[in-house]
């Protein structure tokens, strides 16, 4: 019954946030008035200012900013505990990411469509708009990397996700097309396109898993020794970045926009299911998450190695609670689509909310969903001696040996939650977890909750990978397409004219990205570094967003508008990540402590965020008393973005 009360809580408290806190943003503090001319009609190009109606805006805004940050964050997350989570989850998402979203979505419209990058250049000073757009250089740069080992991983571990994914590409292709040729988005023809999607996810998970095998080819071919780049993980990492420049470079009513909005449909879809199961399997006490997973897990029950809760949880969880990368997204692409003001609050402050209920589910399925204990551990050992942990469903094994629903708390402490710690193991080094074994406890989790309405195991966790990697592919094109747009502008600034080009600055940054997701760990070759990326990947993407609070104050705070909602979030997005990069690389076995070759390009990553942070705070600290009421120069529209 636990599940179940979660559930109810959760979406009550999103519905309320909406109704009461969002409109409260949105009428008293913004103001929205459809009255203004935005950017996507006043700037229109059909390339990147497209005004578009508020479903296809939602759509493609949602599936940005989701990506795998609310799946990979709460999954690793509840390794100190589902209480802290959950909490942080529903506080942070509410009152910290959600205004965060609103914000910049809202002042990007203000300015022409400028990223914020370019605003906070306007509304503090011009020299901080170089130190923002070397910081977003940093932050996508990790994005680029660990979204792109984060699809890869996912392809090598549920190879009947692969179809199900890539068959929505050409069919955005076909819908953007019927679009432009004047033809509507009926029902019919998106119901079409939803059974073609999930037919191939079908086909997928019983017909045509398909399976990169780099290391085979290479044997096969006479090599005697396979090198450590020969894996799938190395090949599919590769694929997709080759994919994203293509797809960052073509108008987005081409691939983008199609792609996203059926790919919303399709998560939602998902989503609504999952979460319908959820429901039933609570109440019906076949998942309990009370009996399944501790709510706070002690310091010494840690795996060897883990970072502290605090403030590792408030950078662990980013996208579920409050994610800078969502700046990019509201500022970079989505404020040039929006048809009018008014649909911005359920466009920013909306998805976010609804990503809050993303994370709610993942960690649900984390404890009660792994807890139902559908599935059996097995250890192999790889050719470098390492022994690795896979769960096999057990109705594979043995379809008569399926456990019984979970009836009440298991009575002796000893065996308590240990389906749980079977996953989540304290007695293995936290270095030895990689980044798709937390994601598969998602996927796992969540396919168990769907058995309940008779969905075999095997069929839900490709439903659910398909899920986990069309996020993360969105994410994926869509942040290559802002680091473009950041390393042009920065080309401008620094007079590089080679880099203002379009097709030239898409390949510095897919190129920074593959060096970065192929990164080795201390524990594996290419492609292992996951664990590693994620927490750096935390650490500047929420400094990120405590820069972005700056300029949304900056914008308040010239126009006499009360900024007293901002002080906490801000104060807190600069506190916490400074903190948990410090203690990354200069705590024990941090980046410039370890002296490992990998963790110096990792740690001069960390202190030049650092440094410019801090510079970029120390600018804003003192021209703030200075600006109260005095609005920012008028915008140069040779400036503006193209």
């Amino acid at each position: 019954m636990s599940t179940l009360i979660v559930v109810l809580v959760t979406v009550v408290a999103l519905v309320s946030a909406y109704r009461i806190y969002g409109s409260y943003l949105a009428e008293k503090i913004f103001q929205l008035n459809d009255g203004r001319l935005v950017p996507s009609r006043e700037m229109e190009d059909q390339i990147d200012f497209v005004p578009t109606r508020k479903s296809v805006v939602f759509g493609h805004h949602f599936t940005s900013i989701a990506g795998t940050g609310p799946i990979v964050g709460p999954a690793l997350a509840v390794f100190w505990g589902w209480l802290p989570a959950l909490l942080w989850v529903l506080l942070g998402g509410i009152f910290v990411g959600a205004v965060h979203d609103f914000g910049s979505l809202v002042v990007s419209l203000r300015n022409r469509g400028e990223t914020i990058g370019q605003v906070a250049g306007r509304l503090i000073s011009k020299r901080t708009r170089l130190l923002f757009l070397l910081i977003l250089f940093f932050a996508l740069t990790v994005v680029l990397g660990i979204f792109g080992l984060v699809v890869a991983q996912v392809f090598q571990l549920y190879p009947s996700s692969v179809l199900g994914t890539w068959i929505s590409l050409p069919l955005a292709v076909l819908f953007g097309w019927l679009a432009r040729k004047g033809k509507s988005a009926s029902s019919s023809m998106l119901l079409v396109m939803m059974l073609v999607i999930y037919g191939s996810v079908w086909l997928g998970a019983y017909h045509m898993p398909i399976q990169l095998e780099p290391d085979k080819w290479w044997a096969a071919m006479g090599g005697e020794t396979v090198p450590s780049w020969a894996n799938s993980v190395v090949l599919w990492t590769i694929i997709l970045l080759v994919y994203c420049y293509f797809a960052s470079v073509m108008p987005v009513s081409l691939l983008l926009q199609p792609r996203d909005y059926l790919n919303s449909w399709q998560l939602i879809i998902a989503l609504c299911v999952l979460v319908a199961a959820i429901c039933y399997a609570g109440a019906t006490n076949q998942a309990d998450l009370v009996a399944s997973a501790p709510a706070m897990v002690a310091a010494n029950e840690m795996p060897a190695g883990a970072p502290p809760m605090f403030p590792f949880l408030f950078i662990t969880i980013a996208c579920g609670a409050v994610s800078g990368f969502h700046c990019l997204v509201s500022s970079g692409t989505t404020s040039k689509q929006v048809a009018q003001e008014s649909d911005s609050q359920a466009i920013g402050f909306g998805s976010m909310l609804l990503e809050s209920g993303l994370a709610v589910t993942v960690i649900l399925a984390c404890c009660a969903g792994i807890g139902m204990g559908l599935f059996q551990r097995t250890e192999t050992t790889d050719a470098a001696g390492k022994t690795r942990y896979q769960f096999v469903a057990k109705e594979a094994i043995d379809p008569t040996k399926m456990p019984s629903p979970i009836a009440e708390p298991v009575a002796e402490e000893a065996a308590k939650f240990a389906i749980w710690r079977e996953r989540y193991d304290p007695a293995r080094s936290w270095n030895d977890y990689r980044m798709a074994e937390t994601v598969g406890a998602f996927v796992d989790g969540g396919a168990s909750f769907l058995t309940v309405f008779k969905i075999p195991l095997v069929l839900g966790q490709a439903v659910l990978a398909v899920l986990v990697a069309c996020f993360a592919a969105t994410t994926l094109d869509s942040a290559t397409r802002l680091q473009r747009y950041v390393i042009q502008e920065l080309g401008t600034n620094l007079k590089l004219k080679p880099v203002e080009n379009k097709y030239v600055a898409t390949g510095i940054a897919v190129g920074l990205a593959a060096m970065i997701a192929l990164m080795p760990s201390s524990s594996g070759g290419p492609g292992t570094g996951g664990t590693i990326l994620w927490p750096l990947f935390g650490a500047t993407n929420q400094l990120l967003a405590g820069l972005a609070f700056l300029v949304i104050l900056f914008y308040l705070w010239r126009r006499g508008i009360p900024v007293h909602f901002l002080v906490l979030p801000l104060v807190l997005m600069a506190v916490m990540p400074l903190w948990a990069l410090g203690y990354q690389l200069f705590g024990p076995n941090g980046f410039l402590v370890a002296g490992k070759a990998q963790n110096w390009v990792l740690g001069s990553i960390g202190v030049a965020t650092i440094f410019l942070q801090l510079w970029m705070f120390a600018e804003a600290l003192w021209l703030l008393p200075k600006v109260r009421g005095l609005r920012e120069t008028a915008i140069d529209s040779k400036s503006s973005t193209k």
